[in-house]
């Protein structure tokens, strides 16, 4: 392909191209001629002995090639003015000779006008160039004529191309300027949900760690930030990235894509089930844990390792209400209180919060997020469900769905589609829980982080409501989480961080959405 291209790209060739196209139509006309001398001469021969459906099968097969030639000709001549064409020219035609790929397309922007990817002009041809390298690698995506078109790039490849004109005349400017070549045409700016200050602040904070960031309006689904870290430059896309033995896994989207066990931040979803079938006492909480038979260890809290470590005794929480609960986050309630909801209150919780689905982020392809897994688990496996119940065993949870869940907490139990482009129109998901049961949840949350696991992050000026968790990970250390909203009595915005293997949400994640929060004060988006 590189040797074909650089073929086409000689001086050589617009001469060359002429005369082939001239020698084209000489020989198609001297093959129609012959073709026409043939015909009659057959027809003289043959008239006087053929069938009587002969002529009309002949009809038929003229009129379906004509048929034929008619579709391809609109498909192909008339193609410049189809925005799915064009698409599918830059998407699946690598060759550079391809008039779509001559198209300098529009520039991707954030909510402010910040510029995060354009066309430029460079030897002739057109590149796309991405100013902030990494840091939006992920949600803006990429450009190629090599290697097709990732996230927002994919996302809105129609209207970044020129697809959409605003008028008539706009189509015929389009089409003219594809065939002709007398200029090179123009697709439309995309401006998107995304702000440029906090995606760079979540992507230093996240530094070398590998992880995700995911934060949007809860009221209409906008994202602000879709982190995902380790990163790759845009600007030097190459078949390298695909590689399977890197362990970083660089073209991986850890917000949308990453799947982890979620722990301790899950409580928030058995917290919302529990509310919505009427849970209201106390559970007793001893100091030896929780287990559903002799043969499974014991389901322990976080302060009875840690009394142990330090050499001393600790007595248990005792008897705890859901609120208390959630604020020490003690996994010997909420193992207790998954086992009592059961296997259906499991698939209940699976349907409703919608795990186990691939949601898309726009109309088109090239942004789409898995949920989480909550699988269906035998009648019989009670353990298995203490283990859902914290956040551990079967379950897997994606930061993008942490996001849309904790954002529906702030919005009064509706989830909204999470989207990236500005012009999308806000949609509503699904109605995740009551209007009563996300206002308590809000209150309890407040709780966790000025009284609970979440206190560090506490702050006098902003009122962060949120869930520390700390997920036991197989393959190495805990993966740390935090799910949050900000301000606690009316949310402006949700947040998801995750940082793998990074050990406890309170001092590795929490920071982070902290930080986000406080930031997004000082911009005036907290208003």
């Amino acid at each position: 392909m590189d040797l074909l291209n650089d073929l086409f790209r000689a001086p050589p060739w617009a001469v060359l191209r002429i005369g082939l196209h001239i020698a084209f139509m000489l020989a198609s006309l001297l093959l129609l001629k012959q073709a026409l001398l043939l015909g009659r001469a057959t027809t003289a021969r043959s008239r006087a002995r053929a069938r009587p459906w002969f002529g009309a099968l002949g009809i038929a097969l003229t009129l379906a090639c004509l048929g034929i030639l008619v579709y391809q000709a609109t498909w192909q001549l008339a193609g410049t003015i189809r925005p799915r064409f064009i698409a599918f020219m830059q998407l699946h035609d690598r060759r550079q000779f391809n008039p779509a790929h001559w198209i300098q397309r529009g520039r991707i922007l954030d909510h402010r006008g910040t510029v995060l990817a354009e066309s430029r002009e460079q030897d002739g041809g057109v590149v796309r160039v991405y100013p902030f390298g990494p840091v939006f690698a992920h949600a803006v995506g990429y450009a190629h004529p090599r290697y097709g078109a990732t996230g927002i790039e994919a996302l809105g490849n129609v209207a970044l191309n020129g697809g959409l004109p605003a008028s008539l005349s706009a189509w015929g400017d389009l089409g003219r300027q594809l065939v002709v070549g007398d200029k090179r045409p123009r697709g439309q700016d995309l401006i998107t949900t995304l702000d440029a200050e906090l995606q760079q602040q979540a992507v230093a904070a996240l530094g070398q760690r590998r992880g995700a960031v995911l934060l949007m309006r809860p009221d209409d689904g906008a994202v602000l930030v879709l982190a995902s870290n380790p990163g790759f430059d845009p600007n030097q896309i190459a078949a390298a990235l695909a590689a399977r033995d890197d362990p970083t896994s660089p073209l991986l989207n850890r917000a949308t894509q990453g799947q982890y066990p979620p722990g301790s931040v899950f409580k928030v979803v058995i917290a919302a089930a529990a509310l919505e079938a009427g849970f209201s006492g106390r559970l007793d909480c001893p100091v030896e844990g929780y287990t559903t038979s002799s043969r499974y260890p014991r389901i322990r809290d976080h302060e009875y390792y840690l009394a142990r470590r330090e050499g001393r005794t600790w007595g248990g929480h005792g008897r705890l209400d859901l609120a208390t609960a959630l604020a020490k986050s003690s996994n010997v309630f909420f193992a207790q209180l998954g086992v009592a909801q059961g296997r259906d209150g499991l698939a209940t919780i699976a349907e409703r919060f919608l795990f186990n689905r691939t949601l898309s982020l726009g109309d088109g392809p090239g942004a789409q997020m898995h949920t989480g897994r909550l699988p269906t688990l035998p009648e019989r496996d009670r353990y298995g469900l203490a283990q859902a119940a914290i956040g551990q065993g079967r379950v897997l949870a994606t930061p993008a769905h942490m996001a849309l869940i904790t954002a529906a907490i702030g919005n009064d139990g509706l989830a909204m589609r999470p989207r990236l482009l500005r012009a999308q129109a806000p949609e509503p998901l699904g109605q995740f829980m009551t209007a009563t049961t996300a206002a308590r949840l809000r209150e309890m949350l407040r709780l966790a982080v000025s009284a609970g696991t979440g206190r560090g992050i506490d702050q006098s000026q902003l009122a962060i409501a949120g869930k520390t968790g700390t997920a036991e990970n197989p393959a190495g250390a805990s993966h740390a989480w935090f799910v949050g909203l900000a301000p606690a009595a009316r949310p402006r915005l949700a947040v998801a961080v995750l940082v793998e293997h990074g050990g406890y949400g309170s001092s590795a994640a929490a920071p982070i959405a902290r930080d986000l929060f406080l930031s997004a004060a000082r911009l005036g988006l907290l208003d």
